[in-house]
């Protein structure tokens, strides 16, 4: 079911939801301060302790680095000194610009700050050598708390600081992001959007500067008037260009904050200016409005007290709007609200949130380039109403997340290459097959597929029924994934492929002796030649009579059925509990058996004796069984092989014991409302008879 909210246009203040403790044995920041100042010691981190490990997972330390207090450092350390500032943020050893052209951002915005940042922290009465720090991950708030225990060289700090050797309020909260995503190295490149979207909750939108609308630096200055979060960069093209710095006093492949937008009167002309950080606190652009240009002379002290211009080389510069657009390639805005930014109203959106999985083998289908696998992609229904009140359209913002990427580096794991599709959605199905994208056009899609932690586009739909697939690019692909829909009208939406009912007919009366088939007759004669005097054969039998009359059949190719698959097969069919089978039993299961041979054939395109995992969703349909997702990806990672094909063997075993439980399910469904009560004894036995 989808999470339903709002999102209003004023933005996240401190305190507005309560944030989740990250901490291993889910005790709160307040519950281990107080704790620590009981016992009079200083708090140490169990969940992410002072060694190597938080550093690196890759590599080892270059250097011997000593963790200390801030009380070691300095002889009065202070959370903040003189309030949060962007000039506060200095770059350290570590590669994490993006991360600290964000923070500065967020100094812009002190309800935001104090949002990830909470008061009541400093090295005073109350210290115990604890602080907490709030990040939006994946559609919740999440508190996470770290020592004061920074790592350190000659008793200096090696990663993000403060220009003030007494403030350590940036230090602290990289530590702290550190954490949340496994270590400090984890932290090394990234999008300044990701760590915005962390701060904040907000939507991303990306510009391209050379293909940006003519209006970019009105959208650019309302969306910083709103308290939108920005930043930008220039592209490279090699890794040798990385962080490599201009004649001009700009760095290639570098992340910049965006910190103020102005329109001044130069020499009787009304001039853009842009005000951008580089988060290094040095290296600033050499150019036409740089600090101590000429351009300057030429305005009023008014107009440049207005500016704060500061002749400093704190890696804070002012460019004309112009030549920013020629020297940057992108600009990054993450909105507080998905507010459309051309637009002078701010409006209430509504926001559907899902949470998925592509699992390889059930529902990592690929990209609309690989038809025959991209239907089993998870699938979501958007129901749009009613149009915007200005127009006819409907404005829908669409963000696809990859989830933990970051955190799963250390096991080698980086960002996949995601996307997705919009279509015209076909009334009344609950998963839509391969025919239908064969047939049908896409109605809208991401740009482009890439491997971003977060693609979003904005969309304007006319009102009706829409079906959104995302995907990554190759199939077999496994992520998780979070899916934002934000509409300016209230839409419904639910996950496609979500129902789980069976209607498995009545299993037909078999046929009397003097009216069996010459089939029928056959059977019967190997079934009287395995069983005794009781006319019933054990699981041992049927396994050797199955294995017999299976193998004369060449178009199923497969090693022999197991005895587990024989065991399921005789508790479906023994409906008088003897525990074996007689040929009255066994003919009805034959009748079945044939059924889903047939069915298994049907999906065996290559006939190679093995159907593609992909395919189950279809086979059990077909069998009268509707899985959802969650089913189907449990299936194919138990019954699946490394190809995602599955055996005869395995493909019987679990058609077998999906009906015996749907059967067993009905059963005990007196009122057929798809809910039943046991104690643990009928589930013990129920679980333990499949």
């Amino acid at each position: 079911m989808p999470v339903q909210s709002s999102l209003s246009g004023s933005g996240s203040g401190s305190g507005s939801i309560q944030a989740e403790s990250t901490q291993s044995d889910g005790r709160s920041f307040e519950q281990l301060r107080n704790e620590c100042l009981r016992k009079g010691v200083l708090f140490e981190d169990p969940d992410f302790p002072a060694t190597d490990a938080s550093l690196f997972y890759s590599q080892s330390a270059p250097v011997s680095f000593e963790w200390r207090r801030p009380k070691e450092l300095c002889t009065d350390p202070k959370f903040i000194v003189g309030g949060a500032d962007r000039t506060d943020i200095c770059q350290g050893q570590l590669g994490d610009c993006w991360l600290l052209a964000a923070i500065a951002s967020l100094t812009l915005r002190p309800e935001i700050l104090a949002r990830v940042m909470p008061p009541d922290q400093e090295f005073d009465s109350r210290y115990a050598g604890i602080f907490h720090f709030q990040f939006w991950q994946h559609n919740k708030w999440l508190d996470v708390v770290v020592d004061d225990r920074l790592p350190s060289v000659r008793k200096k700090l090696v990663m993000l600081h403060s220009p003030s050797n007494n403030e350590f309020w940036c230090a602290l909260l990289e530590k702290a992001y550190a954490k949340l995503n496994g270590s400090y190295e984890a932290l090394k490149g990234g999008s300044t959007m990701e760590a915005m979207e962390d701060f904040t909750g907000g939507v991303g939108e990306t510009y391209e500067t050379k293909s940006a609308p003519e209006t970019l630096f009105t959208i650019m200055k309302k969306a910083l008037d709103r308290g939108s979060l920005m930043g930008c960069s220039i592209d490279i093209t090699s890794s040798a260009e990385s962080e490599a710095k201009t004649t001009t006093g700009l760095v290639k492949g570098h992340a910049y904050s965006i910190t103020g937008l102005e329109e001044v009167n130069y020499r009787g002309q009304n001039t853009q200016l842009i005000r951008i950080r580089n988060p290094w606190g040095e290296v600033e652009w050499n150019g036409p409005w740089s600090d101590g240009s000429r351009e300057w002379s030429y305005l009023d002290k008014a107009e440049i007290n207005r500016l704060q211009e500061v002749s400093a080389d704190d890696g804070e510069f002012w460019m004309q709007f112009e030549d920013f657009k020629r020297n940057y390639d992108k600009v990054e805005i993450c909105n507080l609200t998905p507010d459309a930014l051309t637009d002078d109203t701010l409006h209430q959106w509504d926001v559907n949130v899902f949470e998925g999985n592509w699992i390889r083998g059930s529902t990592a289908g690929g990209c609309r380039n690989y038809i025959d696998t991209f239907w089993t992609n998870p699938q979501f229904k958007l129901e749009l109403k009613d149009s915007d009140d200005d127009h006819h359209l409907c404005s829908v913002v669409v963000a696809l997340m990859q989830k933990n990427r970051r955190k799963l580096r250390k096991e080698g794991l980086d960002l996949e290459t995601i996307g997705f599709t919009v279509y015209e959605a076909p009334d009344d199905e609950d998963q839509v097959g391969k025919d239908f994208f064969r047939y049908h056009p896409s109605k809208a899609r991401s740009k482009t597929y890439i491997n971003m932690r977060e693609v979003a586009e904005r969309l304007t739909l006319p009102p009706g029924k829409y079906l959104l697939v995302p995907t990554t690019f190759q199939p077999h692909q496994e992520a998780d994934f979070l899916i934002r829909i934000f509409s300016e009208k209230k839409a419904a939406a639910l996950e496609m492929g979500s129902t789980v009912v069976a209607d498995l007919p009545t299993p037909p009366m078999p046929t009397p002796p003097e009216a069996e088939t010459s089939e029928e007759k056959g059977l019967r004669r190997l079934f009287d030649q395995l069983a005794g005097d009781d006319h019933a054969i054990c699981v041992r039998e049927l396994q050797q009579l199955l294995n017999g009359v299976l193998s004369r059949r060449k178009e199923i190719k497969f090693d022999g059925l197991s005895l587990s698959t024989c065991h399921s097969i005789i508790n479906l069919m023994d409906v008088d509990n003897t525990g074996k089978l007689e040929f009255q039993e066994f003919k009805v299961f034959w009748e079945k058996m044939k059924k889903w041979i047939i069915l298994f054939l049907t999906f065996d395109t290559d006939r190679s004796g093995k159907m593609s995992s992909y395919e189950l969703r279809n086979a059990f349909s077909a069998a009268g069984m509707r899985l959802n997702n969650q089913l189907l990806q449990l299936i194919s990672l138990r019954f699946a092989d490394e190809s995602y094909e599955i055996d005869f063997d395995d493909y019987l075993t679990c058609i077998v014991r999906l009906e015996n439980m749907f059967r067993a399910f009905q059963a005990l469904d007196k009122t057929k409302r798809g809910r039943v009560r046991m104690n643990i004894m009928q589930f013990l036995m129920l679980s333990m008879n499949v």
